[in-house]
Formats: structure tokens, C-alpha cells, sequence
């Protein structure tokens, strides 16, 4: 597989099956964040972090490739009659039911959230709450692709699900890794006379 084809030197690039789009395209946003997501999870798999953890984070990497394909994929392509289109891998609401499984089984060890909590603590908590952040955002460009190309339900329901297991695994990493959780308590304003 040759990796430079100079096909995306006039700024486009192509879909699964074909069609050109700017790469500034919103669809290609999508994807393309959801990328970036993935290599921030590569990122926090190659800290010091439980073993079972980075099998979940491998398991959550491969899905994200899995909706990549999905949003990679032409629209119209997608609308021709089974046989005469591309075939993409689906994203299971299994894999949804899995992060779901992961939250509670970490919420259980931690203690209870009462405020706001200011990320960091510890570089590889930080990573978790950068991943988050970057999920927030796919979950925002990919709703907004929604609204003018559907796009499957379990893609939207995933990235909210991993943005919600991403801030319970940083929760976690902070206890397992003894870094403080700094709470955000608003501070009252004060009476001034200018």
C-alpha cells in the first residue's frame, strides 16, 4: 500500500466508493476527529494503567476504526440495494452495552460525585480528560453532520457513552494513582465599591 498517492494535493479527498470532498468538508471532520480521539486512547493505553484497562481501551479503538469506515462511507453508496454497494462494518449496540458494563463496575470504587472536578492530577488522568474532550467534540460535528446526512444511531449513542466512560476512567485513574481530585466550588463575588 503506497502511503502518498497526491490525489489530496488540490484539498480533497475521497469517500468508501469513490466521491471527492474537500477536506475541510464536515463529514471529513468527523472522521477525522474521531481519529485524533483514537490516537489520544493509544496514548493513554501506553501509560502505567491496569492491564484490563488497556484491553478495554484496545476494544474501544478497534470500534472507533469501525465508525470511522461508517463515516468515511459515501452516502449514496450506502443507498444502493444490497449487493451493488460496499459492505462496512457495523457498530453493534453491544459495544455500547460494554462501555455502559465498564462505567458502573469503576462508579462502584469511587466515591461519590458532589461538584465539578478540575482536570488534571496527573499527566495520565489529563490524558483521559484531553480524550473526553476530543470525544465532546466528535459527538458535536457528528450531530451536526447528522442533521444533513443521517448518520446510524449507535454512532451517536457510542460517543456519548465514551465521553461519559472517558470522565469515570480518569475518576478512577485519580484514586488508583493517588493524584487529588480538585473540586470546582464556585467562589461567591464579593461586594466591592469601586
Amino acid at each position: 500500500m503506497k502511503i502518498y498517492t497526491k490525489t489530496g494535493d488540490s484539498g480533497t479527498t475521497g469517500l468508501i466508493g469513490g466521491t471527492r470532498l474537500p477536506k475541510h468538508d464536515s463529514r471529513i471532520e468527523c472522521y477525522g476527529t474521531v481519529d485524533e480521539l483514537n490516537s489520544y486512547l493509544g496514548l493513554i493505553r501506553d501509560q502505567e494503567i491496569p492491564n484490563n484497562s488497556k484491553v478495554i481501551i484496545i476494544n474501544i479503538q478497534e470500534q472507533l476504526f469501525v465508525m470511522g469506515a461508517i463515516l468515511a462511507m459515501d452516502p449514496v453508496i450506502q443507498k444502493k440495494p444490497k449487493g451493488k454497494r460496499f459492505q462496512t462494518p457495523v457498530l453493534k449496540p453491544e459495544a455500547t452495552t460494554l462501555l455502559e458494563t465498564e462505567i458502573d463496575a469503576m462508579n462502584i470504587t469511587l466515591p461519590p460525585l458532589t461538584h465539578f472536578i478540575l482536570p488534571g492530577g496527573h499527566s495520565t488522568v489529563s490524558y483521559c480528560h484531553i480524550a473526553r474532550s476530543i470525544c465532546r467534540r466528535a459527538e458535536r460535528i457528528t450531530t451536526k453532520l447528522n442533521s444533513k446526512q443521517p448518520v446510524p444511531t449507535e454512532v451517536l449513542i457510542y460517543l456519548n457513552r465514551l465521553s461519559d466512560f472517558l470522565f469515570v476512567l480518569a475518576r478512577k485513574l485519580s484514586k488508583d494513582l493517588k493524584a487529588e481530585e480538585i473540586k470546582w466550588i464556585p467562589k461567591k463575588p464579593t461586594n466591592s465599591r469601586s
